[in-house]
């Protein structure tokens, strides 16, 4: 496959990153100049501290029950939810119970 090339695959969004006990696994799906769709599978407790970016970020839920805290208001979040993390607004991300969530970062 040459640079810039899409290789299109279907596959269940669910099956694109494993957990790992006491861990939290991240891959990178896809990585453009405009953005990037990261996935993430959380093991049950674990988290990322409060942090922000500079850029607007959605995340999706594809399994389990995470809790993401956006400007100091947390929120739980189930399978099929989804919350906007606005740029420069500082956010954390920890798991209720084991889940797996879509990052979808936008860069421009």
């Amino acid at each position: 496959m040459t640079p810039g090339e899409i290789d299109s695959v279907v596959a269940p969004i669910v099956d694109l990153v494993s957990y790992q006990d006491h861990a939290v696994v991240s891959r990178t799906i896809l990585k453009r100049d405009a953005g990037s769709v990261t996935m993430f599978a959380f093991d049950r407790g674990q988290a990322i501290s409060e942090h922000s970016v500079p850029f607007d970020a959605l995340v999706l839920l594809v399994e389990g029950r995470g809790e993401i805290t956006v400007g100091g208001t947390p929120h739980e979040l189930g399978q099929g939810d989804t919350i906007l993390m606005p740029a420069r607004v500082p956010h954390a991300v920890r798991a209720v119970e084991r889940f797996k969530m879509a990052l979808i970062m936008l860069r421009a």
